[in-house]
């Protein structure tokens, strides 16, 4: 027989899956859902023999509690020890209201704010295709935010923002984060498909100039490019170095006929917008030596970025990993809950070392714990082996140390063979 706090969690489980219907429905008679009666579970003949006193205990709480909130009772007869027994089988619950007050927290004033919003988007947008989604939606809402989600829905139902940006619409207190994060809720209750606002800013690359002859000619040192613009660069690259680290971009050491470009961490669609950056003869990717890193690696070689990576192979971590962020000392932050793998999904722009890498290395990606293990990028270092290795590349490009993406050996399909230990 299940106690009164067994009860109550059945309770809480069954509002929690039907209160927004309840709410969507609230001028319905009778609300699917409520009432329900609430089985209670009952003994064996052995066990009420055996354990006659704590069932006897356990029946009578359930009474009391059901007496205290006014819930209907349901019995059954049990022959017990040659007596008759009247044991509970089930206890009904009226309404959502009644849950709520069983189920106790935050229940009765989510249920009442609930009801309030559920008025309003009736009143107002009568015509929302699904209002019980829509009130999941604004439910953990501020007043404030739901009372601008209203008005942007006015006005949204009302005019053509005719290319505005979301910055300009009209609407007091209405900001562009703001909109970008709920389009889809301001589309729902204007009942409209499309907001028509002008398209989003076009996607940036800043990058760096490094060859030597460029520089010492007193031209400029940094540029951008938007994409879909026509950028005309001082030189066509023949290097290209991504990293994920804006000062390493910035301040990386002289090359010739290179540039250091800013990451977009994973916006590989970006740089692989850029024929002068795909085409060049060697591009380069330096990210975080972590799950993550290696992710978005897969995502540039998968928007077509020729990219080979340099050390984000599990030499340079094993080697280097002392010497990420947080070394010092213990961390300043509560840690996390103990991570696991990531869940399976096959990279295609990696090979299997490196998918294996990004899944079973859990403590290299995860924040919250040791931020030693999860991040290594021991840049002046490896800056002075990619100049290195870089200054064989047009006698010998097998001399780099690069991974010859894709081949066939463990490593070699999306790791750079450990410029660190300058193996080659």
């Amino acid at each position: 027989m299940k106690t009164v706090d067994e009860i109550r969690t059945d309770v809480t489980l069954r509002l929690a899956r039907t209160w927004l219907a309840a709410m969507a429905a609230q001028t319905a008679a009778v609300v699917d859902g409520w009432p329900h009666a609430f089985p209670v579970g009952q003994p064996t003949g052995a066990e009420l023999a055996g354990q006659f006193a704590d069932v006897v205990r356990t029946a009578t709480e359930l009474r009391a509690w059901a007496d205290q909130h006014q819930l209907k009772v349901t019995v059954r007869a049990r022959r017990v020890h040659g007596t008759e027994q009247e044991l509970p089988t089930h206890l009904t619950v009226p309404d959502v209201d009644a849950a709520a007050e069983l189920a106790g927290g935050d229940w009765p004033e989510r249920l009442a704010r609930g009801r309030r919003r559920a008025a309003i988007l009736a009143s107002q947008f009568p015509s929302l295709a699904n209002p019980a989604q829509t009130l999941a939606t604004v439910d953990g809402m501020s007043d404030i935010d739901f009372d601008l989600a209203c008005r942007a829905g006015r006005w949204f139902a009302m005019h053509n923002p005719a290319g505005l940006t979301p910055r300009q619409v009209p609407v007091e207190g209405l900001h562009a984060k703001w909109l970008n994060t709920r389009q889809a809720l301001v589309r729902d209750l204007a009942g409209v498909d499309d907001l028509h606002l002008a398209a989003p800013h076009p996607a940036r690359l800043h990058f760096t100039y490094l060859d030597p002859q460029h520089r010492r000619a007193g031209y400029r040192l940094h540029d951008s490019a938007s994409v879909g613009d026509v950028p005309t660069l001082a030189y066509q690259p023949q290097i290209v170095v991504i990293s994920e680290n804006k000062d390493t971009a910035l301040y990386f050491p002289e090359l010739p006929g290179a540039v250091s470009v800013e990451g977009v961490g994973k916006g590989g669609a970006t740089a692989a917008a850029f024929d002068w950056l795909v085409k060049a003869p060697l591009v380069v990717y330096w990210g975080d030596m972590d799950a993550d890193g290696l992710e978005i690696l897969d995502g540039f070689r998968a928007a077509g970025v020729p990219a080979r990576s340099i050390l984000m192979d599990i030499y340079a971590y094993e080697e280097w990993q002392r010497f990420g962020p947080g070394s010092e000392g213990p961390p300043t932050h509560q840690p996390g809950p103990p991570a696991g793998p990531k869940s399976h999904r096959r990279r295609a722009g990696l090979v299997q070392a490196a998918n294996r890498a990004s899944l079973d290395k859990p403590e290299a990606h995860r924040a919250g714990e040791d931020p030693a293990a999860r991040r290594a990028r021991p840049r002046r270092a490896a800056e002075a082996d990619l100049i290195t290795a870089t200054s064989h590349y047009k006698a010998s490009p097998a001399r780099l140390g690069f991974c010859q993406w894709p081949a066939e050996e463990p490593w070699q399909g999306c790791i750079c063979w450990s410029m660190a230990r300058a193996r080659y």
